[in-house]
C-alpha cells in the first residue's frame, strides 16, 4: 500500500504505538493521534496548528525556532508564504487554547526567532500496584500476616461467607454483567457517517479546490455503499473551518461516525492523512496516512474509501465493490470551476443560476470529458426553465443536450439519470420514463440526496403522497442542511393537504436561512390554505424581494391578495404581469394563478391551455395544486390533465 504511516491529522511518524498523553492546564494532548481535549471534550483542531503544538510539547520550556517549524511543516519543494502560514497556524492554535500573544499562559513568542511552551507539562505515570504508606497517626500498626495468622478474629468466617456469596452471584450473572460492560464500552455499529472537509496543509489557498476535490471524491466513493448513509456535500461543507467538537457535529447531522483528515500537496507528491472516529463516544477507530505521486491520486481516493468501508465492517455487495473501485479522473482547475458552480446553483435565483452556467462551462473548457460538469450545466438550465426565468423551449432542450453528453461519458452517474428524469417529468410529461430514471439513479447511488428530493416531487405530482413524504424525508436525512430540500419537505405536506405540518416544516426552513426565497414561498402557500392570509402575503412579499421578483412569486402574491379581498391590488399585479409578458418570457401558468380568483374562468382556461402549449413545466402541478380547486368540475380541466399525461 505504499508509504503508510499510522498518524492522524497530518502528523507523521514511523511507529504504530501512540505516544503518551501530555497534560497542561485543563488540556490533554495525544501526539500520536493529534487529539486535543479540554476537560475531556475533544477540540477540533487539525493540520499545522497540531504540528506546531507537537513540536512545542516535544521540548517544553525550550525555544523552538521558526526555521525548525518550517522544515517540519513544509517540505523543501513546497512553495508557500511561510510567514503568513505559520502566523495563521499559531493564531488558530492560540484561539483553541484560549491563549494570548500579549499575555501568554501556554505559548510565548520569542520575537523574530520562534516560540516556547511555558506552561507546566505532565504525563500520567504508568499504572503500578499502589502500596499504602505507613500510617503516622500514633496508632499501633497491623502485624505482618505471618505473625497474625494464628490470631484471626472470630468473625473471619462471616467475611469468607459473604465473599463466597458474591462470587456465586457474579458467576450466575457474569453474562449479564459482561453485556452491561460491553454496552458501556462498545461504540456500536456504524450505519451513517459524514466526510468532513479535509484540511489543506500546504498553507497555499490556491490548493483549496484540489483539497475539496479530494474530499468530494472520498465522499462520492463511500456514497455508493448501499447499506451506509453518507451525508451530502452541501451539508458537510457547512463545517469547513468550523471548530465545533466532533460529537456536536455528529448530533447535528445524526450520524454514527466522522471521517476527518488532511491533504498536503507538494510538487508532484500528495499525502492524505485520514482518521475514522466513532462520534457518539468520540472514540478514535482508525487512522492512516498515504503518499502518492500526483498522477496516482484518483486511485488513492478509491483505496482510502475502500479501507474505510473495511474498517466500519459494512456488508459490501458486488455493486458496492464496483463503486468503491471506480476511478473518475479530472483536473483541479476543472473541479474548482465545478465547485463554484454548485455553490451558486444551490441558491436557486436567476442571477446566480446564470453565473453557475458560466462556471460549469469553464470546467468543461478545462476538461472536456468531465461528466459531472455537464450534469451541473444541465442542472442550471433546468431551474431557469422551471421557475420561469427563461422560456421552457430554450432551457429544457439545452439541459437535455448536456445530460446526453454526461451520460455518453459516464452512464453510471446517478446525477445525470436524475436530471434526465426531471426533463422527462416536467417537459416531456413522460411519467413512466421519469420514474424509471429516478429508480435507476437511486439504484446507482442510494446516497444521492437530490435523486430522492426530485423523486419525492414526482410522487407528489402523481398523488402518491405518503411515498412522496418518505422520499423527501430520506433526502433530508442525507442532506440535513440543504435549504431547498428542507423547503420542499413543506411542499410534500402541502400537496398532501396536511397544512399544519406544512407550516411547521416551512417555518423550520425559514429559520434555517431567512434569506432563502423559496422557503418563504412554500411557507406562504401553507399559510394561505389555512386562511392565515396576512401571514401568507408577508411571506410572498419576502420571497419576491429576495429572488428579484420572478413571475412565480408575483403570481402567488396576487392570488393571496384576491383571497384577502384586495382585488384592486391583485388586478394591478395581474396587469403588470401581462405587460411584462410583452417584453420578456412570463409563464402563462403564473398569469393563470394570479387571475384564477378574479372570477373569469374562460380567461383562466385560456391561459392554462397556453401554458401547456408553451411547455410550462409547472402545468404538471394541475392535479394537486389546491388553488385550482374551483375549476375541477369543469370538463375542460380533465382535458388539461389528459394533455399532460395525468389522470
Amino acid at each position: 500500500m505504499g508509504n503508510e504511516i499510522r498518524a492522524g491529522n497530518g502528523i507523521t511518524g514511523g511507529s504504530s504505538v501512540p505516544l503518551r498523553v501530555m497534560r497542561f492546564g485543563p488540556f490533554e494532548f495525544q501526539p500520536g493521534s493529534g487529539e486535543l481535549r479540554k476537560h475531556g471534550l475533544r477540540i477540533r483542531l487539525r493540520g499545522q496548528p497540531i504540528e506546531v503544538l507537537t513540536s512545542l510539547l516535544e521540548r517544553p520550556g525550550e525555544p523552538v525556532m521558526r526555521e525548525e517549524l518550517q522544515r517540519r511543516l513544509w517540505p523543501a519543494d513546497t512553495y508557500v508564504d511561510f510567514e503568513h502560514s505559520l502566523n495563521a497556524a499559531m493564531k488558530r492554535l492560540r484561539a483553541a487554547l484560549g491563549d494570548s500573544a500579549d499575555a501568554p499562559r501556554f505559548i510565548e513568542t520569542l520575537a523574530g526567532r520562534g516560540y516556547r511552551f511555558i506552561a507546566p507539562v505532565s504525563q500520567p505515570a504508568e499504572e503500578a500496584p499502589q502500596v499504602p504508606p505507613p500510617a503516622d497517626d500514633g496508632k499501633p500498626q497491623p502485624e505482618p500476616e505471618a505473625k497474625a495468622a494464628g490470631r484471626r478474629p472470630r468473625g473471619w468466617w462471616m467475611a469468607a461467607a459473604v465473599g463466597l456469596a458474591v462470587v456465586v452471584l457474579l458467576a450466575v450473572n457474569f453474562a449479564r454483567l459482561r453485556e452491561m460492560v460491553r454496552g458501556r464500552t462498545s461504540p456500536g455499529p456504524i450505519r451513517s457517517l459524514v466526510v468532513l472537509p479535509l484540511a489543506n496543509l500546504s498553507g497555499d489557498p490556491d490548493q483549496d479546490y484540489f483539497v475539496e476535490g479530494m474530499t468530494d471524491a472520498l465522499r462520492q466513493h463511500l456514497e455508493g455503499v448501499g447499506s451506509l448513509r453518507v451525508i451530502s456535500r452541501t451539508s458537510s461543507m457547512h463545517y469547513r473551518g468550523n471548530s465545533k467538537p466532533l460529537p456536536q457535529i455528529a448530533r447535528e447531522l445524526n450520524v454514527d461516525a466522522v471521517v476527518d483528515g488532511s491533504v498536503l500537496r507538494s510538487g508532484e507528491r500528495v499525502r492524505i492523512s485520514v482518521e475514522l472516529i466513532h462520534a457518539g463516544m468520540d472514540r478514535h477507530i482508525w487512522s492512516n496516512s498515504y503518499e502518492r505521486d500526483l498522477r496516482d491520486v484518483f486511485v488513492l481516493q478509491s483505496e482510502v474509501a475502500r479501507r474505510i468501508a473495511e474498517e466500519i465492517r459494512v456488508n459490501l455487495t458486488p455493486h458496492d465493490r464496483a463503486r468503491l473501485a471506480l476511478v473518475r479522473n479530472s483536473v483541479p482547475e476543472a473541479y474548482r470551476a465545478y465547485s463554484n458552480g454548485r455553490v451558486l446553483w444551490n441558491k436557486r435565483n436567476e442571477q446566480d443560476l446564470k453565473k453557475a452556467i458560466g462556471f460549469f462551462q469553464q470546467a468543461i473548457d478545462r476538461d472536456p470529458n468531465y461528466a459531472l460538469a455537464y450534469d451541473g450545466l444541465a442542472d442550471s438550465w433546468l431551474p431557469l426553465g422551471w421557475y420561469g426565468f427563461l422560456p421552457p423551449s430554450e432551457a429544457f432542450p439545452r439541459a437535455r443536450a448536456a445530460i446526453t453528453k454526461a451520460l455518453s461519458l459516464d452512464d453510471s452517474m446517478a446525477e445525470a439519470h436524475t436530471s434526465l428524469a426531471f426533463v422527462n417529468m416536467y417537459y416531456d410529461h413522460d411519467w413512466a420514463g421519469a420514474e424509471r430514471e429516478f429508480r435507476r439513479a437511486i439504484e446507482l447511488n442510494p446516497n444521492y440526496a437530490n435523486g430522492h428530493h426530485w423523486y419525492g416531487e414526482y410522487l407528489s405530482l402523481v398523488g402518491r403522497h405518503a411515498e412522496a413524504i418518505a422520499e423527501s424525508q430520506r433526502a433530508r436525512e442525507l442532506d440535513p442542511l440543504s435549504n431547498i430540500i428542507n423547503a420542499w419537505v413543506s411542499s410534500r405536506y402541502f400537496f398532501a393537504r396536511q397544512y399544519d405540518k406544512a407550516i411547521e416544516e416551512g417555518r423550520y426552513a425559514v429559520q434555517m436561512d431567512h434569506d432563502f426565497g423559496p422557503a418563504h414561498l412554500v411557507l406562504g402557500h401553507a399559510y394561505e390554505q389555512k386562511g392565515m392570509l396576512g401571514e401568507a402575503i408577508a411571506e410572498f412579499e419576502k420571497a419576491s424581494s429576495l429572488t428579484g421578483g420572478g413571475s412565480m412569486y408575483a403570481a402567488s402574491l396576487a392570488h393571496a391578495l384576491v383571497l384577502a379581498g384586495k382585488r384592486a391590488e391583485a388586478s394591478r399585479m395581474l396587469q403588470d404581469l401581462s405587460r411584462k409578458a410583452a417584453r420578456r418570457f412570463i409563464s402563462s401558468y403564473d398569469v393563470a394563478i394570479a387571475g384564477v380568483g378574479l372570477g373569469d374562468k374562460n380567461k383562466t382556461f385560456e391561459l392554462l391551455g397556453a401554458a401547456v402549449r408553451e411547455g410550462s413545466p409547472r402545468v404538471a402541478f394541475l392535479g394537486v395544486d389546491p388553488r385550482f380547486a374551483a375549476l375541477r368540475d369543469d370538463p375542460r380541466f380533465s382535458g388539461l390533465l389528459r394533455s399532460v399525461g395525468l389522470p
